[in-house]
């Protein structure tokens, strides 16, 4: 028999709830549990070279908002003619003219994307796969560089160089 008071509707409330927290993580576990091993592990994050061998002159500075002053990437201080190479492997998405100066976009997959930006020279067109020391393009004056995850924009740093390994210690 249901009852219309307070107390009965908010007891009943609190059990449903109970019961809904109870459902999702197992019915995570049995999705996760039928999904092939290579859908269910994570995708590892490529470990990154500098595109080229020049100083770094401005580093990443992330702005307040998305529409504030900032350094969305790296700039390098190249020469003009320097190589300009793939940090990592990757499909090029975009490689052309925006407000006339020229640009380059490499997917990385896994929502990771790398832009070379202000090139004197393209080195590839759309739709090449390149591996990780292609040629990109040749530089300009500077070489601005920057990365993406998911859509944000993210210090490059983090990915130049060695992959960190989580060690464990076991005893003897």
């Amino acid at each position: 028999m249901w009852c219309p008071c307070l107390i009965c509707r908010f007891l009943a409330r609190r059990r449903r709830r109970a019961a809904w927290l109870l459902f999702v993580p197992t019915a995570a576990l049995a999705l996760a549990a039928t999904m092939p091993p290579a859908a269910a592990a994570h995708h590892e994050r490529p470990v990154f070279r500098p595109p080229v061998d020049a100083p770094v002159t401005d580093p990443f500075r992330p702005p307040e908002n998305p529409y504030g002053p900032g350094n969305r990437g790296v700039e390098y201080d190249t020469e003009p003619g320097d190589v300009v190479r793939a940090a990592a492997s990757g499909t090029v998405v975009f490689a052309g003219a925006v407000a006339g100066t020229l640009h380059v976009t490499v997917d990385h997959g896994g929502g990771l994307v790398s832009s070379y930006s202000y090139l004197q020279r393209l080195g590839v067109r759309v739709g090449t796969d390149v591996d990780q020391g292609a040629l990109i393009g040749v530089a300009g004056e500077r070489l601005h560089f920057s990365v993406r995850l998911e859509g944000a924009y993210t210090d490059p740093a983090g990915f130049i160089g060695v992959r960190r390994v989580r060690v464990r210690l076991v005893p003897l």
